[in-house]
Protein backbone atom coordinates (compact mmCIF):
# COMPACT_ATOMS: atom_id res chain seq x y z
CA UNK A 1 0.00 0.00 0.00
CA UNK A 2 2.74 2.05 0.74
CA UNK A 3 4.34 1.60 -2.47
CA UNK A 4 1.19 2.47 -4.59
CA UNK A 5 0.81 5.70 -2.28
CA UNK A 6 4.28 6.41 -3.14
CA UNK A 7 3.79 5.48 -6.63
CA UNK A 8 0.89 7.60 -7.46
CA UNK A 9 1.80 10.70 -5.79
CA UNK A 10 5.25 10.36 -7.88
CA UNK A 11 3.64 9.61 -10.93
CA UNK A 12 1.44 13.18 -10.13
CA UNK A 13 4.45 14.82 -9.30
CA UNK A 14 5.81 14.22 -12.73
CA UNK A 15 3.01 15.25 -14.82
CA UNK A 16 2.24 17.96 -12.79
CA UNK A 17 5.56 20.07 -12.47
CA UNK A 18 6.17 21.25 -15.89
CA UNK A 19 2.58 22.21 -16.10
CA UNK A 20 3.30 24.16 -13.18
CA UNK A 21 6.12 25.85 -14.67
CA UNK A 22 4.26 26.94 -17.94
CA UNK A 23 1.75 28.18 -15.81
CA UNK A 24 4.10 30.25 -13.83
CA UNK A 25 6.00 31.21 -16.53
CA UNK A 26 2.63 32.25 -18.86
CA UNK A 27 0.51 34.45 -16.22
CA UNK A 28 3.23 37.23 -15.34
CA UNK A 29 4.15 37.47 -19.40
CA UNK A 30 0.12 37.90 -20.04
CA UNK A 31 -0.43 40.31 -17.28
CA UNK A 32 2.80 42.41 -18.30
CA UNK A 33 4.58 41.72 -14.90
CA UNK A 34 8.52 41.80 -14.74
CA UNK A 35 10.25 38.76 -13.81
CA UNK A 36 13.81 38.68 -13.37
CA UNK A 37 16.41 36.01 -14.67
CA UNK A 38 17.45 34.88 -11.29
CA UNK A 39 14.04 33.84 -10.41
CA UNK A 40 13.03 31.98 -13.76
CA UNK A 41 16.48 30.21 -13.44
CA UNK A 42 15.68 29.09 -9.71
CA UNK A 43 12.25 28.18 -11.15
CA UNK A 44 13.22 26.28 -13.91
CA UNK A 45 15.74 24.51 -11.55
CA UNK A 46 12.98 23.56 -9.11
CA UNK A 47 10.66 22.07 -11.32
CA UNK A 48 13.20 20.20 -13.07
CA UNK A 49 14.78 18.49 -10.35
CA UNK A 50 11.53 17.76 -8.54
CA UNK A 51 10.53 16.14 -12.10
CA UNK A 52 13.48 14.17 -11.96
CA UNK A 53 13.64 13.24 -8.73
CA UNK A 54 9.89 11.56 -8.74
CA UNK A 55 11.03 9.83 -12.08
CA UNK A 56 13.94 8.63 -10.12
CA UNK A 57 11.94 7.09 -7.28
CA UNK A 58 9.27 5.57 -9.81
CA UNK A 59 12.52 3.66 -11.67
CA UNK A 60 13.48 2.40 -8.20
CA UNK A 61 10.48 1.16 -7.25
CA UNK A 62 9.70 -0.55 -10.01
CA UNK A 63 13.03 -2.29 -10.01
CA UNK A 64 12.81 -2.76 -6.36
CA UNK A 65 9.45 -4.19 -6.59
CA UNK A 66 9.44 -5.61 -10.13
CA UNK A 67 6.52 -4.10 -11.16
CA UNK A 68 6.19 -3.54 -14.61
CA UNK A 69 4.35 -0.31 -14.81
CA UNK A 70 2.22 2.50 -13.47
CA UNK A 71 -0.75 4.13 -14.43
CA UNK A 72 -2.29 7.60 -13.90
CA UNK A 73 -5.43 8.29 -15.18
CA UNK A 74 -6.96 11.86 -14.77
CA UNK A 75 -10.19 10.46 -16.55
CA UNK A 76 -12.10 11.38 -19.81
CA UNK A 77 -12.82 15.00 -20.53
CA UNK A 78 -14.43 14.89 -23.99
CA UNK A 79 -17.66 12.79 -24.74
CA UNK A 80 -18.17 12.16 -29.29
CA UNK A 81 -20.15 9.47 -29.73
CA UNK A 82 -18.98 7.57 -26.62
CA UNK A 83 -18.80 3.91 -27.68
CA UNK A 84 -16.59 5.23 -30.42
CA UNK A 85 -14.96 8.96 -29.05
CA UNK A 86 -13.59 10.14 -26.72
CA UNK A 87 -10.69 12.28 -25.60
CA UNK A 88 -9.61 9.60 -22.47
CA UNK A 89 -6.06 10.94 -20.82
CA UNK A 90 -4.07 8.23 -19.08
CA UNK A 91 -0.67 8.22 -18.14
CA UNK A 92 2.01 4.95 -18.25
CA UNK A 93 4.77 4.38 -16.46
CA UNK A 94 6.46 1.49 -17.73
CA UNK A 95 9.96 0.12 -18.74
CA UNK A 96 9.71 2.48 -22.36
CA UNK A 97 8.25 5.33 -20.92
CA UNK A 98 10.15 6.07 -17.46
CA UNK A 99 13.69 5.92 -18.96
CA UNK A 100 12.81 8.47 -21.65
CA UNK A 101 11.24 10.60 -19.06
CA UNK A 102 14.25 10.30 -16.87
CA UNK A 103 16.43 11.34 -20.26
CA UNK A 104 14.10 13.83 -21.44
CA UNK A 105 14.40 15.62 -17.53
CA UNK A 106 18.44 15.11 -17.50
CA UNK A 107 18.65 16.97 -21.30
CA UNK A 108 16.19 19.52 -20.13
CA UNK A 109 17.78 20.35 -17.34
CA UNK A 110 21.23 20.68 -18.62
CA UNK A 111 20.14 22.84 -21.91
CA UNK A 112 18.00 25.01 -18.99
CA UNK A 113 21.38 25.86 -17.45
CA UNK A 114 23.30 26.21 -20.27
CA UNK A 115 20.84 28.66 -21.74
CA UNK A 116 20.57 30.60 -18.45
CA UNK A 117 23.72 31.96 -19.02
CA UNK A 118 23.87 31.98 -22.85
CA UNK A 119 20.78 33.83 -23.07
CA UNK A 120 21.73 36.34 -20.41
CA UNK A 121 20.32 39.46 -21.12
CA UNK A 122 18.96 38.77 -24.31
CA UNK A 123 16.07 40.35 -25.17
CA UNK A 124 14.30 36.94 -25.77
CA UNK A 125 15.29 35.54 -22.09
CA UNK A 126 11.54 35.38 -20.93
CA UNK A 127 10.10 34.06 -24.25
CA UNK A 128 12.89 31.50 -24.83
CA UNK A 129 11.69 29.80 -21.29
CA UNK A 130 8.44 29.64 -21.67
CA UNK A 131 8.18 28.41 -25.08
CA UNK A 132 11.01 25.65 -23.38
CA UNK A 133 8.46 25.17 -20.78
CA UNK A 134 6.30 24.01 -23.26
CA UNK A 135 8.70 22.04 -25.29
CA UNK A 136 9.20 19.90 -22.09
CA UNK A 137 5.83 19.31 -20.55
CA UNK A 138 4.96 18.49 -24.35
CA UNK A 139 7.78 15.50 -24.03
CA UNK A 140 6.76 14.65 -20.91
CA UNK A 141 3.35 13.58 -21.93
CA UNK A 142 4.28 12.59 -24.66
CA UNK A 143 6.33 10.19 -23.33
CA UNK A 144 4.17 8.91 -20.72
CA UNK A 145 1.01 9.11 -22.85
CA UNK A 146 -1.28 5.70 -22.85
CA UNK A 147 -3.35 6.57 -25.55
CA UNK A 148 -3.25 8.21 -28.93
CA UNK A 149 -5.32 11.16 -28.01
CA UNK A 150 -2.72 12.24 -25.06
CA UNK A 151 0.08 11.53 -26.88
CA UNK A 152 -1.36 14.03 -29.66
CA UNK A 153 -1.53 16.59 -27.21
CA UNK A 154 2.47 16.68 -26.23
CA UNK A 155 2.99 16.04 -29.40
CA UNK A 156 1.21 19.52 -30.86
CA UNK A 157 3.14 21.05 -27.76
CA UNK A 158 6.36 19.57 -28.90
CA UNK A 159 5.86 21.18 -32.59
CA UNK A 160 4.34 24.42 -31.52
CA UNK A 161 6.93 25.22 -28.95
CA UNK A 162 9.55 24.09 -31.95
CA UNK A 163 8.05 26.15 -34.78
CA UNK A 164 7.50 29.24 -32.45
CA UNK A 165 11.85 28.25 -31.12
CA UNK A 166 13.02 28.03 -35.29
CA UNK A 167 11.49 31.86 -35.73
CA UNK A 168 13.15 32.98 -32.08
CA UNK A 169 14.64 35.87 -34.05
CA UNK A 170 11.57 36.99 -35.90
CA UNK A 171 13.31 40.45 -36.68
CA UNK A 172 15.01 38.43 -39.47
CA UNK A 173 13.22 37.16 -42.69
CA UNK A 174 14.99 33.51 -42.70
CA UNK A 175 14.04 32.60 -39.42
CA UNK A 176 10.56 33.07 -39.73
CA UNK A 177 10.41 31.74 -43.16
CA UNK A 178 12.21 28.69 -42.08
CA UNK A 179 9.31 28.40 -39.00
CA UNK A 180 6.81 28.54 -41.44
CA UNK A 181 8.17 25.83 -43.69
CA UNK A 182 9.10 23.42 -40.68
CA UNK A 183 5.25 24.22 -39.55
CA UNK A 184 3.74 23.07 -42.38
CA UNK A 185 5.99 19.57 -42.47
CA UNK A 186 4.81 19.46 -39.12
CA UNK A 187 0.78 20.19 -40.27
CA UNK A 188 1.73 17.00 -43.44
CA UNK A 189 2.98 14.45 -39.63
CA UNK A 190 0.03 15.58 -37.61
CA UNK A 191 -3.07 14.69 -40.50
CA UNK A 192 -1.71 11.31 -41.15
CA UNK A 193 -1.17 10.55 -36.85
CA UNK A 194 -4.68 12.42 -37.02
CA UNK A 195 -5.85 10.06 -39.53
CA UNK A 196 -4.21 6.70 -37.48
CA UNK A 197 -6.35 7.92 -34.39
CA UNK A 198 -9.60 7.91 -36.31
CA UNK A 199 -8.87 4.69 -37.55
CA UNK A 200 -7.78 3.09 -34.47
CA UNK A 201 -11.51 4.39 -32.80
CA UNK A 202 -13.08 2.87 -35.47
CA UNK A 203 -11.40 -0.25 -34.97
CA UNK A 204 -11.06 -1.17 -31.26
CA UNK A 205 -13.53 1.71 -30.18
CA UNK A 206 -11.07 4.08 -28.16
CA UNK A 207 -7.89 5.36 -28.45
CA UNK A 208 -5.92 3.55 -25.96
CA UNK A 209 -2.77 1.75 -26.81
CA UNK A 210 -3.94 -1.17 -25.57
CA UNK A 211 -5.95 -1.63 -28.36
CA UNK A 212 -2.75 -1.80 -30.48
CA UNK A 213 0.04 -3.29 -28.54
CA UNK A 214 -2.41 -5.77 -26.79
CA UNK A 215 -3.03 -6.35 -22.71
CA UNK A 216 1.01 -7.11 -22.56
CA UNK A 217 2.94 -4.67 -21.06
CA UNK A 218 5.94 -3.27 -23.75
CA UNK A 219 7.78 -4.62 -25.08
CA UNK A 220 5.80 -7.91 -24.45
CA UNK A 221 2.12 -6.86 -25.23
CA UNK A 222 0.80 -8.49 -28.67
CA UNK A 223 -1.24 -6.72 -31.37
CA UNK A 224 -4.67 -6.96 -31.11
CA UNK A 225 -5.42 -6.30 -34.81
CA UNK A 226 -5.09 -8.53 -37.97
CA UNK A 227 -2.75 -7.42 -40.29
CA UNK A 228 -4.02 -5.35 -43.00
CA UNK A 229 -5.37 -3.39 -39.87
CA UNK A 230 -1.74 -3.16 -38.57
CA UNK A 231 -0.58 -2.49 -41.95
CA UNK A 232 -2.75 0.53 -42.25
CA UNK A 233 -2.64 2.11 -39.16
CA UNK A 234 1.15 1.38 -38.81
CA UNK A 235 2.11 3.34 -42.15
CA UNK A 236 0.54 6.05 -41.24
CA UNK A 237 2.08 6.46 -37.88
CA UNK A 238 5.45 5.76 -39.73
CA UNK A 239 4.40 8.92 -42.00
CA UNK A 240 3.85 10.74 -38.84
CA UNK A 241 7.28 9.68 -37.58
CA UNK A 242 9.11 10.64 -40.42
CA UNK A 243 8.18 14.11 -40.29
CA UNK A 244 8.49 14.70 -36.50
CA UNK A 245 11.95 12.88 -36.89
CA UNK A 246 13.08 14.70 -40.07
CA UNK A 247 13.34 11.30 -42.56
CA UNK A 248 12.86 11.25 -46.15
CA UNK A 249 11.00 12.57 -47.76
CA UNK A 250 11.18 15.18 -44.75
CA UNK A 251 14.52 15.65 -43.70
CA UNK A 252 15.07 19.43 -45.54
CA UNK A 253 13.48 20.98 -42.38
CA UNK A 254 16.39 19.89 -40.24
CA UNK A 255 19.09 22.62 -41.56
CA UNK A 256 16.39 24.94 -41.73
CA UNK A 257 15.54 24.39 -37.72
CA UNK A 258 19.00 25.29 -36.98
CA UNK A 259 18.20 29.24 -37.31
CA UNK A 260 17.20 29.04 -33.61
CA UNK A 261 19.33 29.74 -30.40
CA UNK A 262 21.75 26.77 -30.03
CA UNK A 263 20.09 25.48 -26.88
CA UNK A 264 17.01 24.92 -28.50
CA UNK A 265 19.21 22.89 -31.52
CA UNK A 266 20.74 20.75 -29.08
CA UNK A 267 17.69 19.89 -26.95
CA UNK A 268 15.29 19.89 -29.55
CA UNK A 269 17.05 18.58 -32.98
CA UNK A 270 20.00 16.90 -31.90
CA UNK A 271 18.27 15.02 -28.68
CA UNK A 272 14.68 14.90 -28.14
CA UNK A 273 12.10 16.06 -30.78
CA UNK A 274 13.97 14.24 -33.77
CA UNK A 275 13.82 10.53 -31.45
CA UNK A 276 9.84 11.53 -30.87
CA UNK A 277 8.79 10.02 -34.02
CA UNK A 278 11.80 6.42 -33.31
CA UNK A 279 9.75 6.95 -29.74
CA UNK A 280 6.29 6.37 -31.44
CA UNK A 281 8.04 3.53 -33.27
CA UNK A 282 8.58 2.10 -30.35
CA UNK A 283 5.24 2.67 -28.48
CA UNK A 284 3.50 0.75 -31.40
CA UNK A 285 6.45 -1.92 -32.06
CA UNK A 286 4.21 -4.82 -31.93
CA UNK A 287 2.57 -3.90 -34.80
CA UNK A 288 5.49 -5.17 -36.71
CA UNK A 289 5.14 -8.43 -35.68
CA UNK A 290 1.60 -8.76 -37.25
CA UNK A 291 2.40 -6.99 -40.29
CA UNK A 292 5.81 -7.93 -42.49
CA UNK A 293 5.21 -5.31 -45.27
CA UNK A 294 5.11 -2.26 -42.42
CA UNK A 295 8.68 -4.12 -41.50
CA UNK A 296 10.12 -4.04 -44.82
CA UNK A 297 8.65 -0.28 -45.26
CA UNK A 298 10.18 0.86 -41.29
CA UNK A 299 13.61 -0.67 -42.43
CA UNK A 300 13.62 0.56 -45.74
CA UNK A 301 12.86 3.92 -44.55
CA UNK A 302 15.48 4.09 -41.74
CA UNK A 303 18.19 2.61 -43.88
CA UNK A 304 17.54 5.19 -46.49
CA UNK A 305 17.50 7.90 -43.99
CA UNK A 306 20.55 6.87 -42.75
CA UNK A 307 22.47 6.62 -46.06
CA UNK A 308 21.28 10.08 -47.02
CA UNK A 309 22.28 11.92 -43.59
CA UNK A 310 25.61 10.30 -44.04
CA UNK A 311 26.30 12.00 -47.65
CA UNK A 312 24.24 15.00 -45.96
CA UNK A 313 26.69 15.67 -43.13
CA UNK A 314 29.59 15.30 -45.01
CA UNK A 315 29.65 18.34 -47.48
CA UNK A 316 27.81 21.01 -45.05
CA UNK A 317 30.20 24.26 -44.52
CA UNK A 318 28.63 24.84 -40.83
CA UNK A 319 28.98 22.54 -37.91
CA UNK A 320 25.41 22.40 -36.48
CA UNK A 321 24.09 21.30 -40.12
CA UNK A 322 26.68 18.85 -40.19
CA UNK A 323 25.12 17.72 -36.68
CA UNK A 324 21.53 17.52 -37.77
CA UNK A 325 22.45 14.97 -40.86
CA UNK A 326 24.73 13.06 -38.76
CA UNK A 327 21.30 12.82 -36.05
CA UNK A 328 19.75 12.51 -39.20
CA UNK A 329 22.00 8.95 -39.54
CA UNK A 330 21.73 8.04 -36.22
CA UNK A 331 18.01 8.00 -36.38
CA UNK A 332 17.76 6.23 -39.11
CA UNK A 333 19.72 3.11 -37.83
CA UNK A 334 17.44 3.38 -34.73
CA UNK A 335 14.54 2.84 -36.93
CA UNK A 336 16.00 -0.14 -39.05
CA UNK A 337 17.00 -1.75 -35.38
CA UNK A 338 13.27 -0.93 -34.37
CA UNK A 339 12.18 -3.10 -37.60
CA UNK A 340 14.44 -5.83 -37.16
CA UNK A 341 12.55 -6.23 -33.69
CA UNK A 342 15.37 -4.73 -31.18
CA UNK A 343 13.94 -2.53 -29.16
CA UNK A 344 16.30 -2.54 -25.62
CA UNK A 345 19.06 -1.95 -28.33
CA UNK A 346 17.26 0.68 -29.94
CA UNK A 347 16.23 2.29 -26.89
CA UNK A 348 19.78 2.54 -25.31
CA UNK A 349 20.69 3.67 -28.81
CA UNK A 350 18.23 6.40 -28.29
CA UNK A 351 19.64 7.53 -25.46
CA UNK A 352 23.23 7.43 -25.40
CA UNK A 353 22.52 9.17 -28.99
CA UNK A 354 20.83 12.17 -27.07
CA UNK A 355 23.52 12.54 -24.54
CA UNK A 356 25.90 12.55 -26.83
CA UNK A 357 24.32 14.92 -29.57
CA UNK A 358 23.22 17.35 -26.91
CA UNK A 359 26.97 18.00 -26.03
CA UNK A 360 28.75 18.36 -29.41
CA UNK A 361 25.78 20.94 -30.41
CA UNK A 362 26.50 22.61 -27.18
CA UNK A 363 30.06 22.96 -27.36
CA UNK A 364 29.08 23.78 -31.06
CA UNK A 365 29.98 27.69 -30.62
CA UNK A 366 33.14 27.02 -29.01
CA UNK A 367 34.64 24.55 -31.44
CA UNK A 368 36.48 27.00 -34.14
CA UNK A 369 38.10 28.55 -31.52
CA UNK A 370 38.98 25.28 -29.96
CA UNK A 371 40.10 23.69 -33.58
CA UNK A 372 42.24 27.28 -34.22
CA UNK A 373 44.34 26.65 -30.77
CA UNK A 374 44.87 23.35 -31.60
CA UNK A 375 46.10 24.63 -34.52
CA UNK A 376 48.67 27.13 -32.82
CA UNK A 377 49.56 24.53 -30.28
CA UNK A 378 50.69 22.08 -33.01
CA UNK A 379 52.47 24.69 -35.54
CA UNK A 380 50.46 24.21 -38.34
CA UNK A 381 47.28 23.56 -40.31
CA UNK A 382 44.95 20.46 -39.61
CA UNK A 383 43.50 19.24 -42.51
CA UNK A 384 40.84 16.76 -42.64
CA UNK A 385 42.10 13.02 -44.47
CA UNK A 386 39.46 12.07 -47.41
CA UNK A 387 37.95 8.61 -46.86
CA UNK A 388 39.79 5.55 -48.45
CA UNK A 389 36.75 4.48 -50.23
CA UNK A 390 36.28 7.90 -52.32
CA UNK A 391 39.32 6.55 -54.54
CA UNK A 392 36.83 3.11 -55.69
CA UNK A 393 34.73 5.13 -56.85
CA UNK A 394 34.58 6.94 -60.49
CA UNK A 395 35.02 10.26 -60.86
CA UNK A 396 31.78 11.23 -62.33
CA UNK A 397 29.87 8.92 -59.32
CA UNK A 398 31.88 11.28 -56.76
CA UNK A 399 30.63 15.01 -58.91
CA UNK A 400 27.33 13.51 -58.69
CA UNK A 401 27.14 12.49 -54.90
CA UNK A 402 28.82 15.42 -54.38
CA UNK A 403 26.00 17.75 -55.92
CA UNK A 404 23.51 15.58 -54.80
CA UNK A 405 24.24 16.38 -51.21
CA UNK A 406 24.71 19.78 -51.74
CA UNK A 407 21.26 19.78 -53.08
CA UNK A 408 19.78 17.85 -50.00
CA UNK A 409 18.97 15.05 -51.90
CA UNK A 410 16.45 17.15 -54.17
CA UNK A 411 14.20 16.90 -51.35
CA UNK A 412 13.04 20.42 -50.78
CA UNK A 413 11.96 20.23 -54.62
CA UNK A 414 10.49 17.25 -54.41
CA UNK A 415 8.04 18.45 -52.12
CA UNK A 416 7.71 21.63 -53.51
CA UNK A 417 6.49 19.80 -57.13
CA UNK A 418 4.39 17.12 -55.79
CA UNK A 419 3.02 18.47 -52.85
CA UNK A 420 3.19 22.51 -52.28
CA UNK A 421 2.59 23.35 -56.11
CA UNK A 422 -0.95 21.29 -55.78
CA UNK A 423 -1.98 22.23 -53.02
CA UNK A 424 -1.28 26.14 -53.60
CA UNK A 425 -3.41 25.12 -57.57
CA UNK A 426 -6.07 24.28 -56.27
CA UNK A 427 -6.39 27.00 -53.09
CA UNK A 428 -5.76 29.55 -55.64
CA UNK A 429 -8.85 28.35 -58.12
CA UNK A 430 -10.54 27.98 -54.95
CA UNK A 431 -10.17 31.51 -53.97
CA UNK A 432 -11.04 32.67 -57.66
CA UNK A 433 -14.14 30.43 -57.36
CA UNK A 434 -15.22 32.13 -53.81
CA UNK A 435 -14.18 36.01 -55.50
CA UNK A 436 -16.19 35.37 -58.52
CA UNK A 437 -19.32 34.09 -56.62
CA UNK A 438 -18.71 37.10 -54.71
CA UNK A 439 -18.69 39.37 -57.29
CA UNK A 440 -22.15 37.36 -58.85
CA UNK A 441 -24.24 37.98 -55.80
CA UNK A 442 -23.22 41.79 -55.41
CA UNK A 443 -24.51 42.19 -59.13
CA UNK A 444 -20.65 42.95 -59.82
CA UNK A 445 -20.15 40.38 -62.50
CA UNK A 446 -22.98 42.01 -64.97
CA UNK A 447 -21.42 45.61 -64.22
CA UNK A 448 -18.27 44.00 -64.82
CA UNK A 449 -19.21 42.08 -68.19
CA UNK A 450 -21.32 45.28 -69.33
CA UNK A 451 -18.32 47.38 -69.02
CA UNK A 452 -15.77 44.94 -70.49
CA UNK A 453 -18.55 44.70 -74.09
CA UNK A 454 -17.78 48.57 -74.36
CA UNK A 455 -14.34 48.28 -74.27
CA UNK A 456 -14.76 44.79 -76.61
CA UNK A 457 -12.88 42.59 -74.15
CA UNK A 458 -14.43 39.33 -72.38
CA UNK A 459 -14.47 38.49 -69.23
CA UNK A 460 -12.29 35.02 -69.03
CA UNK A 461 -9.59 37.57 -70.32
CA UNK A 462 -9.35 39.56 -67.56
CA UNK A 463 -10.23 36.66 -64.46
Amino acid sequence: MNNDLILTSAAMLVVLAPSILVAILAIPMLLGIPTSEALQGKLIRTAVMLGLAASVVILAIMLVSGSRHVMLEPGDWVHIHEEHYHFHIKFVFDRLSVPFVILSWVLCGTVGAFANVYLHREQGFRRFFLLYAIFQLGMIISALAGTIETLFFGWELVGLSSAFLIAFFHERPGPVRNGHRVWAIYRVSDAAFLLAALILHRLSGAGDFDALTGTGVWPLGVAAVDSWQATLVGLLLLLAAAGKSGMIPFSGWLPRAMEGPTPSSAVFYGALSVHLGTYLLLRSSPLLEVSQPLRIAVIILGLSSAVLGSLLSRVQTDVKNALAFASLTQVGIITVEIGLGFRYIALTHMIGHACLRTLQLLRAPSVLKDFHSIENAVGRHLSPEAAGWNSLLPASLQVWLYRFSLERGYLDGFLNELIVRPFTAIFRWCDQQEHRWSRFVDGNEFRESESLAVRGDSLEDVI
